[in-house]
């Protein structure tokens, strides 16, 4: 199905001159094709009903002078592929099979350059129904074991759809009506996520144990049909109950097979088992198998927790998990601290001394650190203490006093070499605080380091907001350089680098700083601009420098059509400019090359006597005139800035049909005027053929640009189509002359006190949203009372129609609605504009019709302009309501469908 919904509307404008076609024009909105159903909220917005899955089309049908542009936004509901980060600039948008988050509220905008743009909107609700999902608790709390016979039973029904579904609860192919047996319940739960409805079963008798169905239904909305589930509920009925073969901690080697298995140990029906990990989904590698789940070959980006569920919709799913840890172990790191008690930055005899290291490792505390001093195992004493879990690094021993042991001499050895332990220095070379670089190469900024042993140097920004260009917000580097590719404006600014706190002394960090400079060509404006000027006037270019670095503009030059042009030296400090006197020998491209010493950018003008285009003017009223098989059609248009060249003096007007040429001449016409329509009648057109026409402004200077549309012959067949949605009511008006009026009314807004036997409880499409035009039959209303309803006027002329009729036919087609014991007359007449009014009764029916919505058609030859009254009678009682919907009026006859009443055909 495709779903069309035209917005009609203008762009408004202002002109400040006394002539011209720059004026608003009237915004309505109507809709064509096959839809669910478009109807009002409570702020008079447009709503429009489709089905999930079928493809949408709007189109943004514009009005305004120039031919405005249009672009289609979207904002509220989800976002649908990204749709509302950015525009479509086309009338039609369309989106195949659509979802349930591409819901939300349509914007088409048209702008023309004139006044205001003109913006309308839509909300498009998507329409959908869930299969829905059922589950059996014995109680709130889920109590397991078996569901015995003196049990009560709760069954949850549970959907999701739009708009809400209605619930019918059936024990076999019967519906359980909870007025006719006591030992049922049915009810809404509060704090439900989705439509639910609960039946309970209370005190389980044998008669409960059975097939029950839950169906579901939106009223056959847009078509979608119901939809239901079903479960068996026997003496057997429990839960599942899983086991899971492994320990909930469970710690792998990295390339060992893993096997994970929950063993389903209760539930009836057989239970669904399924197998899920946290974060991130299950490996590409893993296999499921029952309820197995094999990991081959596993590595430390398979680590997570996996889940093991278990469900067969009695009771809560039963879940299991196990924590799969692979082991590893990477950055090994080290501190060395002198005595921190005295902030000392070397280690000297009789102070105090940590030497800490730090591995990441998974699990991390079943790691075992071992310390070793020249090759021996090193034991606590009274002046080594070994702690396994030191705040700032992770495992630590403690020298006190500086006392390793008695006459030892031998260097401090860490877990790597023996060297003498010397503070960091860190430095920036010289000439190294500034980095110039061009925007695009590659930059190294260098912060020297020197110590033993020498720790890793981090680089940051030093605007502590601003993370790296990589993206993180610390770099490190062990040699201290750090090196940028690819580098652009973005990236300037100033670096710091400064000591890890780690692999080295634990004492202050030493910093530094780099300036990053980006060099990059200048910024111009304007990049492209088109100049037109009348011949032997003077043109003034001028090339605007936004931003460069540096900022000294080394050269300008000028060049036209490529070639370069001898001008004054230019001061590289002012703006650049070209001053000429255009004739027919000067027109061209004139270019402004700008250089700062890394890069050229140029400003590019086109100069040219050459006048602008013609602007077509598509609101032309009636622009076709008939004739047998050829039509005539009146192309009008307007002159873009016809002062700005010289004087235009004719146009060209090319004519093709596919592709061949059936008229090229060109016309002379008066000096345009700024927003005049100019126009040209181009005759003997074949019907239905399209046209491509061109036209083309002529000055003494030559011809300018040219522009293209294609005009064709359209058969307008709907004159009008009323859901009574808006509530204007599509220009229907009730008739002075008549006795009551009639009512507009949805689902929604009926009176609760309403006679139940007679009128619609819907509008047709069966939506409670959607309105019909209805009349109401209770007191004070007596018997033959009229209200008399009238359409619009339908401004035709006679014409000669089908052979054997002197007048064009149209068919008024409509649904009506009469269903009550009281039932009075509903007539279609019309009237007629002439000399005098006259009304004719075009179709008639009367008494009861049944309970549904039912289609009638008229078929109508009238003379001149004409509105379509319906007119209802009141019967002898007030079970007599008769509502109408969906009234169109179509020229040419009536399709024949034998589901349509047809009780008249006369002529006007």
């Amino acid at each position: 199905m495709e779903l069309f919904w035209i917005l009609l509307f203008s762009v408004f404008h202002r002109y400040v001159q006394t002539q011209g076609v720059y004026a608003p024009a009237n915004a309505q909105i109507v809709h064509s094709g096959q839809t669910c159903v478009v109807k009002e909220d409570n702020i008079s917005e447009r709503i429009y009903t489709i089905r999930e899955g079928d493809t949408l089309v709007l189109q943004c049908l514009v009005k305004g002078h120039p031919r405005p542009q249009v672009r289609w936004t979207k904002t509220a509901g989800s976002a649908s592929d990204k749709f509302q980060e950015t525009s479509i600039f086309n009338e039609t948008l369309r989106i195949p099979n659509i979802q349930r988050v591409q819901g939300g509220r349509y914007y088409c905008k048209a702008e023309n350059g004139v006044g205001v743009a003109a913006i309308k909107s839509i909300r498009v609700d998507v329409q959908y129904l869930d299969k829905p999902v059922l589950t059996v608790h014995q109680t709130v709390g889920d109590v397991r074991g078996n569901y015995y016979q003196e049990k009560t039973v709760f069954l949850r029904c549970t959907v999701n759809s739009n708009p809400p579904a209605r619930f019918i609860w059936k024990r076999g192919n019967k519906p359980i009506e909870q007025s006719k047996d006591n030992g049922v319940d049915i009810y809404e739960p509060l704090y439900t996520q989705g439509e639910t409805k609960v039946l309970k079963l209370k005190n389980l008798r044998p008669q409960d144990f059975a097939n029950y169905t839950c169906q579901v239904s939106v009223r056959n909305v847009c078509d979608i049909p119901d939809s239901s589930v079903t479960f068996r509920l026997t003496n057997t009925t429990t839960p599942p109950a899983l086991k899971l073969s492994v320990n909930e901690t469970y710690v792998v080697d990295p390339g060992q097979d893993v096997t994970l298995s929950c063993e389903v140990t209760a539930g009836f029906p057989t239970p669904r088992v399924t197998w899920s990990r946290y974060p991130g989904s299950l490996p590409q590698r893993s296999v499921i198998q029952g309820g197995s789940l094999t990991l081959q070959s596993v590595t430390p980006a398979d680590a997570g927790v996996y889940n093991c569920t278990a469900v067969n919709n009695v009771g809560n799913p039963a879940r299991r998990t196990a924590n799969l840890i692979v082991r590893t172990m990477k950055n090994l790191t080290f501190q060395i601290t002198p005595d921190s008690n005295k902030d000392s930055e070397s280690i000297q005899m009789g102070r105090d001394l940590k030497l800490s290291c730090h591995v990441d490792a998974q699990p991390q505390d079943m790691v075992n650190y071992t310390w070793y001093k020249n090759g021996a195992l090193i034991y606590p004493t009274d002046s080594l203490i070994v702690l396994r879990s030191d705040p700032d690094l992770g495992h630590s021993i403690f020298f006190l006093n500086g006392q390793t042991s008695k006459n030892n001499t031998s260097p401090l050895t860490t877990m790597f070499s023996s060297f003498p332990v010397v503070p960091p220095v860190l430095s920036v070379p010289v000439g190294g605080g500034v980095v110039n670089v061009s925007e695009g190469g590659t930059a190294e900024l260098v912060c020297l380091v020197d110590g033993k042993p020498r720790p890793p140097v981090l680089w940051s920004r030093a605007n502590k907001d601003l993370p790296m260009p990589s993206g993180d917000w610390v770099v490190e580097t062990r040699d201290g350089r750090l090196r940028l590719t690819n580098v652009t404006r973005d990236m300037m600014g100033a670096y710091r680098c400064q000591t890890a706190p780690y692999n080295g002394l634990n004492i202050k960090r030493r910093q530094g700083q780099v300036q990053l400079n980006v060099e990059y060509p200048p910024v111009v404006d304007p990049v492209l601009l088109d100049v037109r000027s009348q011949t032997l006037s003077t043109v003034n270019l001028r090339c605007l420098v936004l931003k460069s670095n540096p900022n000294r503009i080394a050269s300008a030059r000028w060049y036209r059509n490529g070639m370069p042009i001898r001008t004054p030296p230019v001061d590289p400090q002012s703006v650049p400019q070209l001053r000429f006197k255009l004739d027919t020998t000067n027109n061209g491209t004139y270019e402004c090359r700008l250089s700062n010493g890394v890069g050229t950018s140029t400003c590019t003008f086109i100069v040219s006597a050459q006048p602008y285009n013609a602007e077509f003017y598509y609101d032309t009223p009636n622009p076709i005139r008939t004739l047998k098989n050829n039509y005539s059609y009146i192309l009008q248009w307007t002159q873009k800035e016809p002062d700005a060249v010289d004087k235009i003096i004719g146009y060209w007007i090319n004519v093709q049909q596919n592709r061949q040429t059936v008229l090229s001449k060109q016309t002379t016409t008066k000096e345009p005027v700024k927003g005049v329509l100019m126009s040209y009648t181009l005759m003997d057109l074949r019907i239905p053929l399209s046209y491509e026409v061109s036209l083309t402004p002529i000055t003494s200077y030559g011809t300018g640009n040219t522009v293209t549309r294609t005009i064709q012959h359209l058969r307008i067949t709907v004159y009008h189509v009323c859901g009574f949605e808006d509530i204007r009511i599509c220009g229907f008006t009730q008739d002075r002359r008549d006795v009551f009026d009639w009512t507009r009314q949805n689902h929604l807004t009926q009176n609760p006190k309403r006679s139940v036997n007679t009128g619609p409880d819907t509008d047709r499409s069966g939506t409670k949203e959607g309105y019909y035009m209805y009349i109401e039959t209770s007191r004070p209303r007596q018997d033959g009372d009229r209200a008399r309803l009238l359409s619009p006027l339908y401004n035709v002329t006679a014409a000669r129609g089908p052979t054997g009729t002197t007048r064009t036919p149209y068919c008024v087609s409509f649904y009506y609605h009469m269903n009550g014991k009281h039932m009075g007359t509903l007539n279609v007449l019309t009237r007629v504009k002439s000399i005098a009014t006259v009304d004719s009764a075009v179709w008639s029916l009367s008494g009861h019709q049944g309970p549904e919505w039912r289609k009638a058609d008229a078929e109508i030859y009238p003379s001149g302009p004409f509105q379509v009254v319906f007119e209802g009678i009141r019967g002898n009682g007030f079970e007599g309501d008769i509502a109408i919907d969906d009234v169109s009026v179509t020229k040419g006859k009536c399709k024949q469908k034998e589901s349509v009443d047809k009780t008249g055909l006369y002529d006007q």
